[in-house]
């Protein structure tokens, strides 16, 4: 069993884009490629950074971690890559200990 990443970029218009992958590496130079196998968001928005990334056990967890990503606002989402801190934002809809901070 692989670990899973839930992961944030910056696109080249300023806007976020939020994933999950069990590659980071190969996931961002998808994304940086703007082909088939990057994101359709990305392709036309373009990728600038990973801005930040969470290691967790399994899929379940990391898609759980992408949806509630997904319903924040920008603003929130900038809060989130300015800490690193998950649980400022989310409290208790998401139990934060379940997810590692990658650097």
């Amino acid at each position: 069993m692989s670990n899973y990443y839930v992961y944030m970029l910056r696109c080249r218009d300023d806007s976020i884009y939020t994933g999950i992958t069990t590659d980071l590496q190969r996931r961002f130079q998808e994304h940086s490629r703007q082909g088939e196998k990057s994101a359709k968001y990305t392709r036309t928005h373009g990728v600038k950074q990973l801005e930040c990334a969470w290691q967790c056990e399994n899929r379940q967890l990391a898609s759980k971690l992408e949806y509630h990503i997904k319903k924040l606002t920008k603003v929130q989402k900038e809060t989130i890559i300015r800490t690193g801190e998950l649980e400022q934002v989310f409290k208790e809809q998401v139990d934060c200990s379940r997810y590692e901070v990658k650097k």
